[in-house]
């Protein structure tokens, strides 16, 4: 659909439930293209929390500092 400036202006409300519905609107001013509504591209997946899957994890054997600390030192002698 295409449609002029002050056409926009009046109908923006009514334009954006035609887009939201997935109708793409072309805006001119003096016949030239000035701007496109389109529909987005589709919803986004927001990425899950992690704070229960940090809660989940379970750290087994020592520190990686205190491992770290004793290879530097065997590695010296």
């Amino acid at each position: 659909m295409e449609i002029n400036v002050k056409e926009a202006r009046s109908k923006f409300s009514s334009i954006l439930d035609q887009v939201e519905e997935g109708d793409e609107i072309i805006i001119r001013r003096r016949g030239k293209e000035i701007a496109r509504l389109v529909p987005p591209r589709g919803k986004e997946k927001r990425l899950p929390a992690l704070k229960k899957f940090r809660g989940a994890l379970q750290v087994k054997g020592k520190p990686l500092s205190a491992v770290v600390k004793r290879g530097r030192a065997e590695e010296r002698y």
